[in-house]
């Protein structure tokens, strides 16, 4: 699979490659039996049931970096953070930033497109109670590598989405710039920010997962906050 991904010539190619990925079978398993089964309001689609590529475009100068796709969102949709709750919080607050073109998301076709601004997951498949493993999240680390190698000219701001995407950073940063990872780590926090020399800027969110949203925890105006930022860090108007 790493030789695989390192093979990928463009986004498109890296892309089509992800979406056909078997390498850990738990989670193979767990996004096919959920595409099977179904949720009852959503019985009549057909799901996606594979992994879930990045969406955005090849010149990105933002990354936001989430844990894995939703069971019912991404693993139904084929599209990261689309058809759930978290998406619809991500998508509001990125038009409102003017890094989308519309602020919701709920299916591949309905005519949504980023500016600036990449997504992409640190595990690609839907894990079960939305918790990978360690072994799964380095199996799936040769996808997210070679997705940053390929924005790596423009990229400049890194959003992660909780403390699981903030801890698969720092890999990135030996295998794609050849640099040591900070020590100790910074700890994550929402508002944290790191800079090293010549890599992207890191800069820590609260996930918008329903948890988050819904007790407050993570309001609209922390997340135009954190989008601010970033923009201003990767010199987007």
């Amino acid at each position: 699979m790493a030789a695989r991904a390192a093979r990928a010539a463009d986004l498109a190619d890296l892309d089509g490659a992800v979406s056909d990925c078997f390498a850990c079978p738990r989670l193979v398993a767990w996004r096919e039996e959920v595409a099977r089964v179904k949720r009852a309001a959503f019985r009549d689609q057909d799901y996606w049931g594979r992994p879930v590529p990045g969406l955005g475009p090849p010149g990105a100068r933002i990354a936001i970096l989430g844990l894995a796709p939703a069971a019912h969102g991404g693993n139904r949709t084929g599209r990261i953070f689309t058809g759930d709750r978290s998406g619809d919080v991500l998508f509001a607050a990125l038009h409102r930033a003017g890094l989308a073109n519309q602020p919701t998301s709920v299916a591949a076709d309905d005519g949504l497109t980023l500016r600036d601004t990449r997504i992409f997951a640190a595990v690609r498949c839907a894990p079960p109670d939305n918790k990978p493993t360690p072994a799964e999240r380095d199996t799936c680390a040769p996808w997210l590598h070679r997705e940053v190698e390929l924005i790596r000219p423009t990229l400049r701001v890194v959003v992660a989405l909780g403390a699981f995407a903030w801890a698969a950073w720092w890999p990135v940063l030996r295998r794609v710039y050849g640099q040591r990872p900070p020590t100790p780590r910074p700890v994550f926090g929402h508002g944290a920010h790191w800079s090293g020399e010549s890599v992207p800027a890191l800069l820590g969110c609260y996930h918008v997962s329903q948890q988050n949203t819904f007790t407050g925890r993570l309001t609209p105006a922390m997340l135009d906050d954190v989008f601010t930022r970033a923009k201003d860090l990767a010199g987007v108007d």
